[in-house]
């Protein structure tokens, strides 16, 4: 589907065709052309996809990316206009993936080419935006761009805090007592995290040149705009980084927790093996069939000489262990 956006004598109104001459620099028009690709491995129209041949001259290398599947973001020049790849962000809790919906962009000095699957948000939301007020065509085709990239990036925060509460939950289960399948959750927490950090700092390299104005087309004004947003990039990636961290930390945490339990408890059993140790030589010693000495007493009285014996045995080891700091 192809929808058209034209910005002339100061309103703003959709068109069914694009007139070339909209598309000259000093025709103080503004034009944006939106493709929205089908889903699936359903065929692009001819029709749509000639109009970035025939009616723009964009390169046939660019046309084919921009018509394919999911590229690395990126910023390339041609001559005339600036060719973008960037991602937007959509978190599927159940695959624990960070999914991605690439837009690609083709800015010229009066123009904004956007073409991308229906499953991106972004687009429609500045689309619905534009058709509240109109002025926003009017700022330039650059100022168009860094909006819908702005709003591109603020979709990723409600993703990360997301991300952020989770591994909240985890790092309070590990301290207060971990579940049997909190490994498995720590290590699906990992996987977000890195996934994060592979969407994140492309964006940013992409955005960073955008902010540096390294292109003609991007002037002082709207490298600033793109300056915010590289910021917005920045701390992003610094709390991808953090969220890695505190995996990492989480895990270790995890694991000495584990080790130290299973210390303890290694540490009883051996205390309890070590005491029965001389009451199993007592035992076995008076049940053999031999004639060994008698205690005072009658036949009745042997068993309790040797149960307090065994009592006695058993104490005197516990206080030398326990003065020894074996046992806390």
């Amino acid at each position: 589907m192809l929808t058209i956006f034209v910005h002339r004598n100061g309103e703003t109104s959709q068109a069914r065709e694009i007139d070339r001459a909209w598309l000259l620099p000093q025709s103080g028009t503004v034009v944006w052309v939106d493709l929205t690709l089908p889903e699936g491995d359903q065929p692009v129209p001819a029709a749509e996809a000639a109009v970035l041949r025939d009616v723009f001259g964009f390169h046939d290398l660019a046309i084919e990316d921009a018509l394919s599947e999911s590229h690395h973001p990126k910023v390339e020049p041609y001559e005339g206009y600036l060719y973008l790849i960037l991602h937007g962000i959509d978190f599927q809790a159940a695959e624990h993936e960070f999914a991605t919906h690439d837009t690609d962009f083709f800015l010229g000095p009066n123009y904004l080419v956007t073409v991308h699957a229906e499953k991106v948000r972004t687009i429609p939301a500045v689309r619905d935006l534009l058709g509240r007020n109109g002025r926003i065509l009017a700022e330039g085709a650059p100022a168009l761009l860094h909006r819908i990239v702005d709003t591109m990036i603020e979709h990723y925060r409600p993703e990360i805090e997301q991300l952020e509460d989770r591994i909240d939950t985890v790092e309070k289960e590990v301290f207060d007592g971990p579940q049997a399948d909190v490994v498995r959750r720590m290590l699906d927490l990992k996987r977000d995290v890195a996934g994060l950090r592979r969407i994140v700092i492309p964006q940013r390299d992409v955005v960073g040149r955008l902010a540096r104005r390294e292109f003609p087309v991007i002037d002082n004004e709207i490298a600033y705009r793109f300056r915010d947003v590289f910021d917005h990039l920045v701390r992003m990636t610094d709390e991808a980084l953090i969220f890695q961290d505190r995996m990492n930390g989480l895990l270790e945490a995890h694991v000495s927790n584990v080790s130290n339990r299973l210390n303890e408890v290694m540490k009883v059993l051996t205390v309890i093996a070590t005491i029965f140790m001389p009451l199993t030589v007592l035992a076995g010693a008076f049940g053999m069939n031999v004639r060994l000495p008698k205690f005072p007493g009658g036949d009745g009285a042997q068993f309790w000489w040797i149960f307090g014996i065994m009592l006695v045995v058993s104490a005197l080891m516990l206080a030398w262990f326990r003065k020894r700091g074996w046992l806390q």
